[in-house]
Protein backbone atom coordinates (compact mmCIF):
# COMPACT_ATOMS: atom_id res chain seq x y z
CA UNK A 1 0.00 0.00 0.00
CA UNK A 2 2.76 2.42 0.57
CA UNK A 3 4.85 2.03 -2.40
CA UNK A 4 1.47 2.59 -4.44
CA UNK A 5 0.80 6.07 -2.26
CA UNK A 6 4.75 6.93 -2.75
CA UNK A 7 4.14 6.10 -6.84
CA UNK A 8 1.30 8.74 -7.07
CA UNK A 9 3.17 11.02 -5.31
CA UNK A 10 6.12 11.00 -7.39
CA UNK A 11 3.87 10.69 -10.86
CA UNK A 12 1.93 13.98 -9.26
CA UNK A 13 4.85 15.79 -8.11
CA UNK A 14 6.41 15.21 -12.25
CA UNK A 15 2.40 16.77 -13.38
CA UNK A 16 2.65 19.81 -11.42
CA UNK A 17 6.56 20.75 -12.16
CA UNK A 18 7.00 22.95 -14.99
CA UNK A 19 10.17 21.73 -16.97
CA UNK A 20 12.76 23.47 -18.72
CA UNK A 21 11.78 21.45 -21.70
CA UNK A 22 8.31 23.19 -21.41
CA UNK A 23 9.42 27.03 -20.55
CA UNK A 24 11.64 26.73 -23.60
CA UNK A 25 8.29 25.85 -26.13
CA UNK A 26 5.65 27.94 -24.63
CA UNK A 27 5.31 31.34 -26.74
CA UNK A 28 5.43 34.48 -24.16
CA UNK A 29 5.41 38.15 -25.17
CA UNK A 30 7.45 40.83 -23.02
CA UNK A 31 6.14 44.61 -23.55
CA UNK A 32 8.61 47.02 -22.41
CA UNK A 33 6.97 50.43 -21.88
CA UNK A 34 10.41 52.07 -20.94
CA UNK A 35 11.41 51.53 -24.50
CA UNK A 36 8.44 50.81 -26.28
CA UNK A 37 8.84 47.89 -27.79
CA UNK A 38 7.46 43.97 -27.63
CA UNK A 39 9.45 40.82 -27.67
CA UNK A 40 8.10 37.35 -29.00
CA UNK A 41 9.61 34.59 -27.10
CA UNK A 42 9.52 31.03 -28.88
CA UNK A 43 11.68 27.92 -27.59
CA UNK A 44 13.60 30.11 -25.49
CA UNK A 45 14.98 31.84 -28.05
CA UNK A 46 13.91 36.08 -28.60
CA UNK A 47 12.12 35.53 -31.85
CA UNK A 48 11.28 39.20 -32.77
CA UNK A 49 11.08 42.02 -31.49
CA UNK A 50 8.49 45.34 -32.68
CA UNK A 51 8.03 48.77 -31.65
CA UNK A 52 4.81 49.58 -30.36
CA UNK A 53 3.35 52.39 -28.96
CA UNK A 54 1.86 52.98 -24.87
CA UNK A 55 -0.05 54.66 -22.66
CA UNK A 56 0.16 58.30 -22.60
CA UNK A 57 0.75 58.33 -19.28
CA UNK A 58 2.73 55.69 -16.75
CA UNK A 59 -0.57 54.67 -15.43
CA UNK A 60 -2.75 53.59 -18.11
CA UNK A 61 -0.99 50.48 -19.86
CA UNK A 62 -1.46 48.37 -16.70
CA UNK A 63 2.00 46.65 -15.51
CA UNK A 64 1.75 42.78 -14.78
CA UNK A 65 1.85 38.93 -15.66
CA UNK A 66 -1.72 38.64 -17.82
CA UNK A 67 -2.71 35.88 -19.88
CA UNK A 68 -4.18 35.97 -23.91
CA UNK A 69 -7.99 35.33 -23.44
CA UNK A 70 -9.69 36.95 -27.26
CA UNK A 71 -8.27 37.25 -30.60
CA UNK A 72 -9.89 38.83 -33.38
CA UNK A 73 -9.58 39.50 -36.91
CA UNK A 74 -10.47 42.98 -38.08
CA UNK A 75 -11.83 43.84 -34.45
CA UNK A 76 -14.86 45.97 -34.09
CA UNK A 77 -14.28 49.26 -32.32
CA UNK A 78 -17.06 49.24 -29.72
CA UNK A 79 -16.28 52.93 -28.46
CA UNK A 80 -17.68 54.72 -31.80
CA UNK A 81 -19.56 51.77 -33.04
CA UNK A 82 -16.60 51.09 -36.14
CA UNK A 83 -16.72 48.00 -38.08
CA UNK A 84 -13.83 46.07 -38.41
CA UNK A 85 -11.96 46.68 -41.29
CA UNK A 86 -13.11 49.85 -41.58
CA UNK A 87 -10.41 52.61 -42.76
CA UNK A 88 -11.14 54.85 -39.43
CA UNK A 89 -11.16 52.08 -37.17
CA UNK A 90 -8.26 52.97 -34.28
CA UNK A 91 -7.59 48.58 -33.33
CA UNK A 92 -6.31 48.30 -37.12
CA UNK A 93 -6.52 44.55 -38.35
CA UNK A 94 -6.12 42.25 -35.30
CA UNK A 95 -6.60 42.35 -31.56
CA UNK A 96 -4.82 40.20 -29.07
CA UNK A 97 -6.35 40.97 -25.76
CA UNK A 98 -5.11 40.06 -22.54
CA UNK A 99 -7.15 39.97 -18.82
CA UNK A 100 -5.13 43.13 -17.47
CA UNK A 101 -6.93 44.26 -14.03
CA UNK A 102 -9.52 41.79 -13.87
CA UNK A 103 -11.09 42.19 -17.42
CA UNK A 104 -11.79 39.99 -20.02
CA UNK A 105 -9.63 40.17 -22.98
CA UNK A 106 -11.76 42.91 -24.99
CA UNK A 107 -10.65 45.72 -22.89
CA UNK A 108 -6.80 45.46 -23.05
CA UNK A 109 -5.24 44.08 -25.81
CA UNK A 110 -2.31 44.25 -28.62
CA UNK A 111 -3.79 45.64 -31.80
CA UNK A 112 -2.90 47.56 -34.92
CA UNK A 113 -4.08 51.42 -35.45
CA UNK A 114 -5.09 53.10 -38.27
CA UNK A 115 -2.34 55.97 -37.23
CA UNK A 116 1.24 54.04 -37.84
CA UNK A 117 2.90 57.71 -37.03
CA UNK A 118 1.55 56.62 -33.31
CA UNK A 119 4.11 53.30 -33.29
CA UNK A 120 7.14 54.28 -30.74
CA UNK A 121 5.29 56.71 -28.75
CA UNK A 122 3.46 57.17 -25.53
CA UNK A 123 -0.23 57.55 -26.72
CA UNK A 124 -2.81 55.02 -26.23
CA UNK A 125 -5.78 54.97 -23.64
CA UNK A 126 -4.03 51.36 -22.29
CA UNK A 127 -3.72 49.25 -24.88
CA UNK A 128 -0.49 48.23 -26.97
CA UNK A 129 -0.63 49.44 -30.52
CA UNK A 130 1.87 48.17 -33.14
CA UNK A 131 2.07 48.60 -37.00
CA UNK A 132 -1.06 46.48 -38.37
CA UNK A 133 1.69 44.04 -40.55
CA UNK A 134 3.88 43.24 -37.53
CA UNK A 135 0.67 42.30 -35.16
CA UNK A 136 -0.87 40.64 -38.18
CA UNK A 137 2.68 38.61 -38.10
CA UNK A 138 1.89 38.21 -33.89
CA UNK A 139 -1.21 37.20 -34.48
CA UNK A 140 -0.50 33.97 -36.48
CA UNK A 141 2.38 32.79 -33.68
CA UNK A 142 -0.33 33.64 -30.54
CA UNK A 143 -2.29 31.03 -29.32
CA UNK A 144 -4.59 31.74 -26.48
CA UNK A 145 -3.24 31.26 -22.79
CA UNK A 146 0.05 32.61 -23.96
CA UNK A 147 1.56 34.96 -21.40
CA UNK A 148 2.00 38.68 -21.32
CA UNK A 149 4.24 40.98 -19.31
CA UNK A 150 4.52 44.02 -19.39
CA UNK A 151 7.31 46.30 -17.19
CA UNK A 152 9.14 49.31 -17.28
CA UNK A 153 12.97 48.65 -17.31
CA UNK A 154 15.81 49.34 -18.20
CA UNK A 155 17.00 45.53 -18.20
CA UNK A 156 17.61 43.51 -21.70
CA UNK A 157 14.57 41.49 -22.97
CA UNK A 158 17.25 38.62 -22.67
CA UNK A 159 17.10 39.19 -18.55
CA UNK A 160 12.98 40.27 -18.23
CA UNK A 161 12.64 36.75 -19.82
CA UNK A 162 14.97 34.81 -18.01
CA UNK A 163 13.63 36.48 -14.85
CA UNK A 164 9.90 34.86 -15.70
CA UNK A 165 10.91 31.96 -16.84
CA UNK A 166 10.78 32.54 -20.50
CA UNK A 167 14.16 32.36 -21.87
Amino acid sequence: MRWILAAMLVLFSFLSIPTSADAETKPFIIINKAVNKLAFIRSGKIEAVYPVATGVNTLLTPEGLFTVTVKAKNPYYRKKNIPGGAPNNPLGTRWIGFNAKGTDGRVYGIHGTNNPSSIGKYVSQGCVRMYNRDVEQLYEKVPIGVKVVIVRSNEPFFAIGKRYGAL
